[in-house]
């Protein structure tokens, strides 16, 4: 056989074995991408793109193999207690996300980061849901059902709701369950409805009062120093005066000794 046949014959050989090398990467990316969380259900959508359906299966956390073209999420009547930072992250056509019927009390800052693009449904009702962290939802601008979490309306709460880009009917899901202070009549009401209703009066008059007590107190420092100055001049002034006291007897005897000088 010629010598470029067998050259020739090696390239080809090589180039067949690259190439389904090639290909058989390219499946398992993609079949990575898009296989189905473990224990969950996933179908294609009609605008394509995955369902994955994780209902009641007691999970305790988020799975973290979410194919990456999924567009509806439910993870609703599960155990999860916590939404850690970049829960989604990579999850850019996500469109609707259920996390209802859970046990979460606590979003990290960031939970939901990297949805705001696309995420246009958020389901947290039915949750232990105590204080509204702002930071969770940074960039999300979908329209969330936040009913049936036991949400505690305080001052933090009140400072927070402002520097939120959710939609703006999605608050009115956030009920008072408790209240701090306790007496101030929201308990049962939707707090956005009741924009009179200032609960950061009582923090102000204390920080007022926080002023004052300082203020006295330095005010209280100040006269004690002085008084104290005061006394300690008075000791050394009455020292100085009986020093000069006892000077004259001693200028008595020099003007004696100058008087026999002048006799003599």
């Amino acid at each position: 056989m010629p010598l470029a046949a067998v050259w020739l014959l090696r390239y080809l050989v090589v180039m067949c074995l690259l190439l389904h090398s090639f290909v058989l990467m390219t499946f398992c990316f993609h079949h990575a991408a898009t296989t189905c969380s473990k224990r969950c259900y996933c179908s294609e959508t009609e605008n394509g793109g995955k369902m994955m359906r994780c209902s009641n299966l007691q999970l305790t956390e988020i799975p973290e193999d979410i194919p990456n073209d999924t567009r509806h999420v439910y993870l609703d009547f599960n155990l999860i207690t916590a939404v850690p930072s970049n829960a989604f992250a990579g999850l850019t056509h996500l469109v609707e996300l259920d996390l209802s019927h859970n046990e979460i009390s606590h979003l990290d800052p960031g939970a939901f980061r990297g949805l705001g693009s696309s995420l246009q449904f958020l389901d947290l009702s039915s949750n232990k849901l105590v204080n509204f962290n702002s930071d969770a939802f940074e960039g999300l601008r979908a329209r969330a059902n936040l009913t049936n979490n036991p949400w505690l309306c305080d001052c933090n709460l009140q400072m927070a709701l402002p520097r939120v880009d959710l939609e703006p009917a999605s608050l009115t899901g956030i009920v008072c369950q408790t209240s701090d202070p306790e007496d101030i009549g929201v308990k049962g009401l939707a707090f956005l409805l009741e924009p009179e209703i200032d609960l950061c009066a009582l923090m102000k008059r204390t920080t007022d009062v926080a002023m004052l007590v300082v203020m006295f107190g330095w005010f209280t420092m100040v006269i004690s120093y002085l008084v104290y100055y005061v006394r300690a001049n008075q000791e050394d002034a009455r020292r100085h005066l009986e020093y000069l006291k006892s000077l004259p007897s001693r200028q008595g005897k020099s003007e004696d000794s100058s008087t026999i000088s002048t006799v003599v």
